[in-house]
């Protein structure tokens, strides 16, 4: 039995329904209840109280019915008292219950996490030899971004630009800021400085190759050609860009992470739901931070950085995948605690005052390690316009650029795998096959391919045989098609046939045979019946009928 007091410590059981992919999106209790103190008006600093949080919240918002029904199915799907357990687990390939099915997938796609319990603050001990002023990564982004925007590519990882971004990003570019090949070309880089206060940063200049003492001591800009320099700058914006990258990573482990005030206001789980592996991220960019200032201070004139990048880009693959793929969780939760959790917010806030953060907020730090592991395709994309044609060196360059290309598409990957299998475990909840034989819907390797509304052609068995059509609505998937009646947002199903082997679909001449003009076949040569069945279905428009011949022709 789950008593009041559980659901007020448990917010975590329910934020998947709030994840992107959910179009459920119920009122579901507060993180806690409300503080016994209030928040310090002058501070924003909350007096912390364990025993406030065993009481329950007045103040959370109302709930209906049907909310709370699914916030209960969604609860019992967690195993609530294995608290230490990981969070990522290897699934089966058939689960009953479909969210506990969505769990382990998300646990399979996220391998390189560690266990919560397990995985410990890694405070920062690198010190550069080179580079002795760097700032945040976010402020170091953001002198990059001016001539990246007329660069930016068709996005991956699941739609996470947004013109409304870009338009932000441009208001927060100041006029003194330089211009570089900085982007966060792909994706979730949406959620970084959207969240950031609106004000101008001036940016700290970084340090240039030409710039350091060894060279100009070496006399080597004398002897190098304009395209060897370019070339030096380049491998060594790669190492300044990763210093200032780990500054950043140190902060959000340091400052954030670590914090017992903010712990103390989280369940294990919903701490390492947010976190997700960053310390082991921070810890690997610490490891080619000294590998990459190792080859520097080996020969200044350096020769390549390819097989450095190259030797790195298994953790590389190993970690950010699992993060990148968290993320999505990892905002929902976060908004979540934002909104009902006031000893998070009041915690947090305080956190992000701390003149250690620059103004920046807890979400910048935690988008991150995703704009980093694109970054760092640019900068090597960067290398291989200056390097020479006939140099050993290039064949490791292509071959780390190609490495690092492979983990952003697994990221982009294992996102929309995750999104597909929430889009399942959403549609379960609302079909009702009654007497028809279920089928289980979220099953590994299945996704949504198209779904619709539109009107079959019936006959009634009257004297003059009149015809009539009725609203159905069709779920397509890549290997199933769900036939069924829709009502007050649920679906009633009434036939299924797997997918392409026994549904067909053909044209008609809808004017010879008297059929409105947006008219097709559709043949089950065997669905759940056991009998072949035949449909005259009418799509609501032109368009709508040639998007579903061209799905329901396809070999999905």
């Amino acid at each position: 039995m789950i008593t009041d007091q559980d659901s007020g410590r448990r917010p975590v059981d329910s934020f998947i329904s709030q994840s992107p992919a959910m179009k459920m999106r119920a009122q579901l209790p507060s993180a806690f209840s409300p503080l016994e103190n209030q928040c310090a008006q002058e501070s924003g600093v909350c007096n912390q109280s364990s025993d406030s949080r065993n009481q329950l919240d007045n103040c959370s918002p109302h709930i209906d019915v049907s909310a709370a029904i699914r916030m209960m199915a969604m609860r019992s799907a967690w195993d609530l008292e294995k608290m230490h357990s990981k969070l990522f687990s290897a699934p089966r390939p058939e689960e009953e219950n479909p969210t506990q099915f969505l769990l382990n997938e998300q646990d399979k796609s996220a391998q390189g996490a560690m266990d919560p319990v397990k995985e410990e603050a890694l405070p920062v001990s690198f010190q550069s030899k080179y580079i002795h002023s760097f700032p945040l990564y976010q402020v170091f982004s953001l002198r990059e971004l001016k001539d990246d925007l007329k660069r930016l590519n068709k996005s991956l990882v699941c739609e996470l630009v947004s013109p409304e971004y870009l338009q932000g990003l441009q208001s927060q570019l100041s006029p003194r800021c330089c211009s570089g090949t900085q982007s966060p070309k792909n994706s979730i880089a949406e959620k970084t400085l959207s969240s950031s206060p609106s004000h101008h940063i001036k940016v700290t200049p970084s340090t240039l190759w030409q710039d350091l003492e060894e060279v100009k001591a070496s006399g080597l800009l004398r002897s190098l050609t304009n395209r060897q320099i370019r070339l030096q700058e380049c491998m060594f914006e790669l190492i300044g860009s990763e210093a200032s990258y780990l500054r950043s990573l140190g902060v959000a482990v340091n400052h954030f992470y670590a914090s017992k005030a903010l712990k103390q206001t989280l369940s294990l789980r919903e701490h390492h739901i947010l976190f997700s592996n960053i310390c082991r991220v921070m810890a690997a960019s610490e490891n080619f931070f000294m590998d990459l200032e190792m080859r520097l201070s080996e020969r200044v004139l350096m020769s390549q950085v390819g097989d450095i990048v190259l030797k790195h880009c298994p953790e590389f693959h190993t970690l950010y995948v699992p993060y990148v793929t968290n993320m999505m969780y990892q905002e929902a939760l976060l908004n979540q605690l934002l909104q009902q959790n006031r000893h998070f917010q009041c915690s947090l806030k305080k956190l992000e005052s701390d003149p250690v953060c620059q103004r920046q907020s807890l979400k910048s730090f935690l988008v991150l390690p995703f704009q980093r592991i694109t970054r760092v395709k640019l900068l090597l994309e960067s290398i291989l316009k200056w390097i020479e044609p006939d140099t050993d060196s290039l064949s490791n360059l292509e071959k780390a650029i190609q490495a690092i290309h492979e983990i952003v598409m697994d990221c982009d990957k294992s996102v929309r795998k995750m999104k597909q299998i929430e889009e399942l475990v959403c549609l379960k909840m609302l079909l009702d096959f009654g007497k028809v034989k279920s089928v289980p819907l979220v099953i590994s390797g299945r996704f949504l391919v198209h779904q619709g509304s539109v009107r079959q052609r019936t006959v009634e068995n009257t004297s003059n045989s009149r015809v009539s059509f009725i609203s159905i609505y069709l779920h397509l998937f890549n290997d199933l098609l769900i036939i069924s009646l829709k009502k007050d947002q649920r679906f009633k199903v009434v036939d299924h046939a797997e997918f392409p082997t026994h549904v067909h679909v053909e044209k008609v001449k809808t004017e010879v045979l008297g059929l409105p003009p947006d008219s097709f076949l559709v043949r089950l040569s065997r669905s759940q019946t056991g009998h072949p069945t035949a449909m005259i279905l009418a799509a609501h428009t032109k368009s709508d009928k040639d998007t579903w011949i061209n799905v329901l022709s396809s070999k999905h």
